[in-house]
């Protein structure tokens, strides 16, 4: 799993590759709160194009960062998930949640 963080106008962008899985989820999860303490961010962007599969453990990372953002006042935006990982997202219900956006810019 990789990820790269770009902060740029009070938005932080996250753009993950790879898979999110209950391994992978941990590391994800301290880089990204890492970040969200540094920069104090109004908004979060998770560019999830790269992402190839993700179970549960992806799911739990996203609404652990949509919770923790809430608290802080911030928003959290899905950006081009994957075909699949959008499928994943609607099922779930994230989407009626968590807003999912076309065309953002990657990292």
């Amino acid at each position: 799993m990789n990820v790269k963080c770009e902060i740029k106008d009070k938005i932080l962008y996250v753009s993950l590759t790879g898979e999110i899985d209950h391994h992978s989820a941990v590391g994800i999860r301290n880089d990204i709160d890492r970040e969200i303490y540094k920069h104090a961010p109004k908004c979060v962007i998770l560019e999830l194009s790269g992402v190839d599969f993700m179970d549960s453990s992806g799911l739990g990372l996203i609404l652990g960062r949509y919770s923790k953002l809430s608290a802080l006042g911030a928003d959290l935006k899905i950006a081009d998930p994957s075909p699949k990982t959008e499928e994943i997202l609607r099922l779930a219900g994230i989407d009626r949640m968590i807003p999912i956006e076309k065309g953002v810019k990657r990292v």
